[in-house]
């Protein structure tokens, strides 16, 4: 079986932000872990050598694969800001159409800047969304 890529580091987070060199999207992934850090009463940990996590999971799959991952987070990307929206975006559909400029994946919402979007419904999405992982694993 696979071992999971991405995992928990020791690395700084505070140096990881302060390292991101445009200074508006800068800004903006400080605003987003701030959206994340009240949503979770957690603090930031480091995720791989790129991604910036809020507390954590436990999962099992049926085929017996386990593991222990971010319930939510981001990554400051040269195109976009990714954020994690662990549950997917299936229940989510209203606060989508009012979030404003974005794309989606599986479990990522990908915005430019951070004024592409309203803000206090991304505040609402990573609550939700963290409410629900709770809930289900926990």
């Amino acid at each position: 079986m696979a071992e999971l890529k991405t995992k928990e580091t020791k690395a700084s987070v505070t140096e990881f932000l302060n390292g991101v060199k445009d200074r508006q999207k800068r800004a903006d992934v400080k605003a987003i872990a701030k959206m994340m850090r009240d949503a979770t009463g957690k603090r930031a940990r480091m995720w791989g050598s790129s991604i910036v996590g809020y507390d954590h999971y436990d999962y099992q799959y049926a085929s017996g694969r386990s593991g222990t991952f971010m319930m939510t987070g981001f990554s400051p990307r040269a195109q976009n800001i990714a954020v994690y929206i662990m549950p997917g975006f299936g229940q989510y559909g209203a606060l989508l159409k009012k979030l404003g400029k974005h794309s989606t994946g599986k479990s990522c919402l990908y915005i430019k800047r951070l004024s592409d979007v309203n803000e206090k419904v991304l505040a609402q999405l990573i609550e939700r969304s963290v409410k629900d992982m709770r809930r289900k694993y926990r």
